[in-house]
């Protein structure tokens, strides 16, 4: 599973009803500085079938600090400290270190939790109006990237729903719940030390 690359979908100071999803894009660009929240993610196989749930807490602050806990089905830990993104399988004891800037590249993490130069990675599309939220979609610059499609549908509490398709014809689905607008975050949250005797793997 990939999931240290869906990261820091995270929310948007609330908007207008008119406000279109590339308004609302660029308004989280603009003005969100860190968030905390609750997410249910969902994986759909290319029949539409459901094969994978999980769900957790996220925290993040820009740029490129994040923390990203798995609680159910199993635990796993994803932190990223401005230079490295750090991914702890608790039942494996097992670290995979990469560096930042390798880690993020054309993902969900790059796209909302980097720098302002989004456009850069993603050629982005306003979606329109379906379900109530205002649809945004970007497409990664780069063949290497692992997702085809990022699609964001935002309402007024913000970024509500991301869905994410990949080459392998799977959608992930993330719904947010319970989110913060710009809370003040210790700093703990984006440090991670290797436990005791675990194997750590990467950069």
């Amino acid at each position: 599973m990939r999931f240290w690359m869906l990261l820091v979908a995270l929310m948007l100071p609330a908007g207008g009803a008119g406000a279109s999803g590339l308004d609302a894009l660029h308004s989280f660009i603009a003005a969100t500085a860190s968030a905390q929240g609750e997410f249910v993610q969902k994986v759909y196989d290319r029949k539409h079938k459901l094969t994978q749930e999980a769900s957790g807490t996220l925290a993040f602050q820009r740029p490129g600090r994040f923390r990203w806990s798995y609680a159910k089905p199993y635990a796993q830990l994803i932190v990223g400290d401005g230079a490295r993104v750090w991914v702890y399988d608790e039942d494996l004891n097992q670290v995979t270190v990469r560096r930042l800037d390798r880690a993020l590249g054309a993902t969900p993490a790059a796209l909302l939790a980097g720098n302002n130069e989004i456009e850069r990675a993603f050629k982005l599309s306003d979606q329109g109006e379906k379900g109530g939220l205002q649809w945004v979609e970007a497409r990664p610059r780069e063949q290497e990237s692992n997702f085809e499609t990022i699609r964001m549908g935002f309402g007024f509490s913000g970024l509500e729903i991301m869905e994410l398709a990949d080459s392998f014809g799977q959608t992930t689905v993330l719904k947010f719940t319970a989110l913060r607008h710009n809370p003040k975050l210790d700093a703990a949250l984006f440090k991670f030390v290797p436990p005791k005797g675990a194997d750590v793997i990467g950069d």
